[in-house]
């Protein structure tokens, strides 16, 4: 008996009550294919299907097979399964194994969901964009149409705390499960070698020193080829290999999946989508590379790049576990022990990493403008929601405020993301629907008419290819033509890039150099040896990478008249940009389609207020240091900088409260050029700041100017280490007895005392000191130097002057 059979009764007992269940059962339980034919005859199940929903394809597939197959019954009859390729059921169907997507779409055409008894969530551990926006939408459809309807999730790895708080009375049942001993070794990973070839080394020599079939992780199709690449012709005669990802032909994905035949045994090279959901048969092995490949959105450009990573701790102790489903088994990990705790406890959930567009318009469709409204476990960034509705208010989709339009109804009945969507309704205007709609299933099917990233050879490759997979991807295209009724016959493959300029105009590119430049300013680098470096444009489908460059994924030609192709797209406008060699304002019409710039036109004479506003921009974003200081502003500044920092009460000057202001102060004195600010108008601006009573505030507080009782005057200098200082002879300071002071005598201004011949003779705080202690000293130095001039004994007694000794005169 299976073990989550063990807990049944549990299980039963909780949706007869119509409690939300949460069941937490280890690989290899039972709770995929055993638990739905058992809750078949339940009460509440005779009012209509269960749905189970699956993260995968291939996992839908391969569960309603093996459920079927454990009631004698082909798939599509009580048991069955609908994927985007694929699907069999029948008015027959009881349990019918869907992938998330399908049945977000299904939920949001009838939220009602007549006919459906119960929905079970299958591996909901993995959050999935798809899922939790299923859960969001299913827990509001339960609350306000559907109370009757049983809900359950399901996980060998479950954080029911976390469900426990959006789900009221969440009832928790825990499966002991079905595990052998597995034993983990980590044998770690040169660095300097490349990953293939490790995991190669470590295939093999457990393929000769172990016992049953091998199950290893990479983290991408690439890896899986050149590692197979690594294996074939080297291992023993008993061992034959498997591929197991997305892109693989149904046969042969069933291939992988299935027991090795008697006497033999089997290597299965895959990716993440054999983690959970479905178990292959004689598995004693578990090779680990460790790593797993992630989408993450580039918003700033609206791409998704493919981020490799290290799995999370769940993760790798899901692959570990996959080695004792049926025996003991060995877990190899090309990693050092002590690394395993360091990575993530779980994978972040997609949510919070992918592209909302389609969220956001279900959300739409549903009636609600702001997903947030729906209960989330994390909710959706508001900035990737926010981008996310900038781009389908662009395509139409929605209105101004948040509401679906028609359009945007036409796009979501296609199951396809907005932008392919788009371009399929607005290809077929153009005979071109067959082709968009062919375009759209290459975007969605790794390996599909080979590995080329031109969509033209791909969609010849595709036209010669035979198989199920290429057959079923061709009636997919059709059926997707059809519904935005296309029914011409498919336009050549030349026209590819024609087409997918109508759903990506922001990815459309032109040849800058060696480079691409897209219209949404992201540059792309085509690899010299490839055709496609040679081509003028071309139009961006996929690609991978940072900000820094970009790897092409899928690209094609744009062939013909683009600026007619485009026409609706391209526009012409006034640019203006600042000249920091001459302080001025650039200005010329452009015609550009986005970032790419098709023509330029001076204009001779701009609007001088989109003048000013250029060059108040340039001062905001460059600073201050921007403006022609000269010495009286200047000094002004400084002036204004130690009253502020001694307490006097005035508007702020400093730089930030400057740069805030600029549109007060700065902008009446502007004209077509910074460098045309003279000293004298910066001085009557930050004056103009202050109003009468603060400027006398100033001027007593923070004088310009030192008077000597000698009748000279010396600028203070506000900027002086040490605080306020002045330059000054020693002769025009006779007679005063109390040191010169600001800041209404609480700063003494620092007397940097000179010669008649202007040379520093000492630098003092305390003029009455100085006069009492130094002088003598100073005086007995200087007066052989300078005897024209008075040096009298006791200079508080003598007069001051500037002046030489007049002839007889003492001192």
């Amino acid at each position: 008996m299976l073990p989550v059979l063990a807990v049944l009764a549990e299980v039963q007992a909780a949706l007869a009550a119509n409690r939300p269940l949460a069941l937490i059962a280890p690989p290899g339980a039972g709770k995929t294919t055993a638990l739905p034919p058992a809750l078949l005859g339940e009460d509440w199940a005779q009012a209509g299907k269960i749905i189970l929903l699956s993260p995968r394809r291939l996992a839908a597939r391969a569960a309603a097979e093996r459920m079927a197959e454990q009631l004698g019954e082909p798939v599509g009859r009580s048991i069955g399964y609908r994927t985007r390729l694929d699907s069999r059921t029948s008015a027959a169907t009881r349990i019918e194994v869907v992938t998330e997507g399908i049945f977000t779409r299904m939920l949001v055409a009838d939220p009602e969901l007549p006919g459906v008894a119960g929905v079970l969530f299958d591996e909901v551990h993995e959050r999935s964009l798809e899922s939790d926006f299923a859960l969001a939408l299913t827990l509001e459809a339960r609350e306000a149409l559907r109370p009757d309807l049983r809900l359950a999730l399901m996980s060998a790895t479950l954080d029911g705390g976390g469900f426990a708080g959006i789900i009221p009375d969440l009832a928790m049942v825990e499966s002991a499960g079905r595990m052998f001993p597995v034993e983990h070794r980590h044998i770690g990973r040169d660095p300097a070698l490349r990953l293939e070839d490790a995991m190669a080394s470590a295939i093999r020599k457990a393929a000769a020193e172990e016992a049953g079939s091998i199950l290893a992780f990479l983290p991408g199709v690439a890896e899986i080829e050149r590692t197979a690449e690594r294996l074939e012709g080297r291992l023993p005669p008993d061992v034959t290999l498997f591929r197991l990802h997305g892109a693989r032909e149904g046969a042969d994905q069933r291939a992988a999946i299935a027991p090795a035949p008697a006497g033999t045994r089997k290597i299965v090279l895959a990716t993440s989508i054999a983690e959970t959901s479905i178990t292959i048969d004689g598995v004693r092995v578990v090779v680990d590379s460790g790593l797993a490949r992630r989408p993450q959105l580039d918003r700033a450009v609206g791409l998704q790049r493919l981020v490799t990573v290290r799995a999370s701790q769940a993760a790798v102790t899901q692959r570990a576990g996959r080695a004792g489903r049926t025996a003991p088994g060995v877990a190899i990990r090309l990693w050092e022990a002590a690394e395993t705790a360091g990575r993530a406890p779980f994978d972040p959930p997609e949510i919070v990493e992918a592209d909302l567009a389609g969220l956001v318009l279900e959300c739409a469709r549903w009636g609600v403008a702001d997903p947030a409204q729906l209960k989330w476990r994390d909710p959706p960034p508001a900035a990737a929601v926010a981008d996310a509705r900038a781009r389908l208010l662009a395509l139409g989709a929605i209105s101004a405020d948040g509401r679906v339009t028609a359009h945007g109804e036409a796009m979501a009945a296609l199951p396809l993301p907005p932008a392919q969507a788009h371009m399929l309704i607005a290809a077929a205007g153009q005979g071109l629907g067959l082709l968009a709609a062919r375009i759209a299933v290459l975007m969605g099917e790794r390996g599909l008419g080979g590995r080329s990233v031109d969509v033209e050879q791909r969609l010849r490759g595709w036209g010669r290819e035979g198989g199920q997979r290429a057959e079923a991807a061709r009636k997919l295209a059709a059926r997707w033509a059809k519904a935005v009724g296309a029914h011409e016959t498919e336009a050549p493959p030349e026209r590819a890039g024609e087409a997918l300029a109508l759903g990506y105009p922001d990815r459309v590119a032109k040849r800058r150099g060696e480079a691409f430049l897209m219209a949404n300013g992201r540059a792309v680098a085509v690899p010299q040896e490839s055709p496609l470096a040679r081509e003028s444009w071309i139009v961006v489908a996929d690609a991978s990478g940072s900000a820094a460059g970009a790897r092409l994924l899928l690209v094609a030609s744009l062939h013909g008249d683009v600026e007619r192709q485009l026409a609706d797209r391209i526009e012409s406008r006034p640019v203006f940009g600042f000249d920091p060699a001459t302080t001025g304002v650039t200005a010329e019409t452009q015609r550009r389609l986005g970032a790419i710039v098709l023509a330029r036109q001076p204009v001779e004479r701009p609007d001088a207020a989109r003048v000013k506003q250029v060059l108040l921009a340039a001062v905001a974003e460059r600073g201050l240091g921007l403006l022609p200081w000269g010495d009286a502003a200047g000094m002004l500044r400084a002036r204004l900088a130690f009253a502020a920092q001694q307490g006097l009460a005035l508007p702020a000057s400093d730089d930030a409260a400057l740069l805030a202001s600029l549109d007060d102060w700065l902008a009446p004195i502007m004209g077509r050029r910074l460098s045309d600010i003279g000293d004298a108008q910066l001085v009557d601006a930050l004056l103009n700041r202050l109003d009468w009573p603060q400027r006398q505030a100033l001027d007593r507080f923070a004088p310009q100017r030192l008077e000597t009782p000698g009748g000279s005057s010396h600028a203070i200098d506000y900027t002086a280490d040490g605080g306020p200082a002045v330059d000054v002879r020693c002769q025009a300071l006779f007679g005063l007895a109390r040191h010169p002071m600001v800041a209404d005598g609480r700063v003494p201004i620092t007397l940097r005392l000179t010669s008649p011949a202007g040379r520093p003779i000492q630098v003092t705080k305390d003029l009455p000191g100085f006069w009492a202690g130094s002088w003598a000293e100073v005086r007995k130095e200087l007066k052989g130097r300078y005897p024209k001039h008075p040096w009298p004994d006791n200079p508080l007694e003598a007069p001051p002057t500037l002046r030489a000794k007049r002839p007889g005169q003492a001192g």
